[in-house]
């Protein structure tokens, strides 16, 4: 794979450089679309440029698809408006949609009254639904067909409309359009030709263009779906939302949710200046400053302590890492449940149980074995100061690594993004607050 990979890179460096080869040109033309998109980004501004306008405008259009935002700007900034209008003609509408909605507002006016008509409706109706939603998402390559429709009419309308090399459904429609139901093309084609969709198709569930394509793509993987049919409040089919446009959201949205856990942005990467970067990770990097200063005041309170049993300071970062690696481990996955609808919070006890349970479990054992150390270095109350505290802290660590990032999702606020750096915070003060009060009160037997 990485052999092909390099193959296409220097079959474009040839091919842009002024002597180009044949089977240089061969191989480029022939390459997938996603395989160009990943060796674009490799080449300089004008190697890129000057091998994007040497594709044919259907190839272009499915290149421009698979693009990361930055260089799918990049490009489209050296090319005229007309140029582009006609590459977004050969596009599905919604990856038209992808491409207008990246433009400046006066381009994408422009771009949009030199496309075909009719093809500028299509991607003007996607632009309206929220840009995070499943209307935004949806094609209307579909075949819809009425109930009294027999299987044989239905492969002969199939032959006639199909356009896209991709697993589809055949949808049935009512006299009025309404959707009813669905029939799987492998149950069509193993029919009696003579038998109407009513007769086979089954139960449909659908979405409206208005609901967020994580809970698209949440439907599209619990029931297994090929397709995904987008309808209005009359169930009239709008569109259909396709398994490999799911597959897109989840990757997206999984790099999102990573990117958040750590207080940051996924797109920074791609088109952030470092001054907009450090703007945008700021105020939660001054946040958790402000709640580790906590730490250090509840340090300074119990000095008199420390000064006494110096070998305390030895263990604070210990107990304060575990608890917290502990607690960011809750996050995650509470997090990715929430994503995946695998966490429910109208069932919110549920994880909260699980969490528990497994925590009981984690600060047993690591409190054992820093019980141990403590007791070997000093003596039996101390390994019993550094257990208990490593108990109680990873269990609290756990429980609120569980807790915060479903009280954030009932408030309204993205999950990914607030939790992973309060719970940290909360944790280091947590835990030292604990270990040094446990220390205090056992103050008289460690000295």
């Amino acid at each position: 794979m990485q052999d092909d990979s390099n193959s296409l890179l220097r079959a474009a460096q040839h091919l842009v450089g002024g002597s180009p080869e044949a089977s240089a040109r061969t191989l480029i033309h022939a390459a997938h679309p996603a395989d160009l998109a990943q060796v674009l980004p490799q080449l300089g501004p004008a190697e890129r440029n000057a091998l994007f306008r040497s594709l044919e405008r259907d190839q272009a259009g499915k290149v421009l698809s698979e693009l990361d935002d930055h260089t799918l700007l990049e490009l489209v900034r050296g090319l005229e408006d007309a140029q582009l209008s006609r590459i977004l003609d050969q596009m599905p509408a919604e990856h038209a949609a992808d491409v207008v909605d990246e433009l400046p507002a006066e381009q994408a006016v422009k771009v949009l009254d030199l496309m075909d008509e009719e093809h500028s409706e299509d991607v003007q109706a996607i632009l309206e639904y929220p840009e995070q939603s499943a209307g935004r998402l949806m094609s209307a390559d579909f075949v819809a067909l009425a109930q009294l429709t027999t299987v044989d009419e239905a492969i002969s309308r199939i032959r006639r409309s199909i356009t896209q090399e991709r697993a589809f459904d055949l949808y049935v429609v009512d006299a009025d359009r309404h959707l009813v139901g669905v029939v799987p093309l492998h149950r069509l084609l193993i029919a009696d030709p003579r038998t109407p969709l009513s007769g086979l198709a089954h139960d449909v569930v659908s979405v409206r263009p208005e609901v967020d394509r994580e809970d698209a793509a949440r439907l599209v993987t619990k029931y297994a779906l090929a397709s995904l049919p987008v309808v209005d409040e009359q169930k009239h089919l709008l569109g259909v939302i396709s398994v490999d446009d799911v597959l897109d959201i989840v990757q997206a949205e999984a790099s999102e949710d990573f990117f958040r856990i750590a207080g940051s942005d996924a797109a920074e990467l791609e088109r952030r200046t470092p001054y907009q970067v450090a703007m945008l990770r700021l105020p939660w990097v001054l946040t958790t400053l402000l709640i580790e200063l906590l730490a250090g005041w509840v340090i300074h309170y119990f000095d008199r302590t420390l000064a006494q049993v110096i070998l305390l300071a030895s263990f604070m970062p210990v107990i304060q890492a575990i608890s917290g690696n502990t607690g960011l481990q809750s996050v995650t996955v509470v997090v990715r449940g929430l994503a995946t609808g695998q966490v429910q919070l109208a069932r919110w006890w549920e994880p909260l149980r699980r969490q528990a349970q497994t925590s009981i479990i984690l600060g047993a054992v690591c409190g054992a074995v820093v019980g141990t150390v403590g007791l070997l270095w000093h003596s039996a109350v101390f390994g019993l100061v550094v257990a208990v505290s490593m108990f109680i802290s990873v269990n609290l660590s756990g429980i609120a690594g569980t807790v915060i990032p479903m009280l954030s999702k009932r408030l309204g606020f993205d999950p990914a993004l607030t939790a992973g750096p309060f719970e940290t915070a909360f944790q280091d003060v947590l835990g030292v607050t604990i270990f040094l009060s446990l220390a205090t009160a056992l103050l008289d037997w460690l000295t």
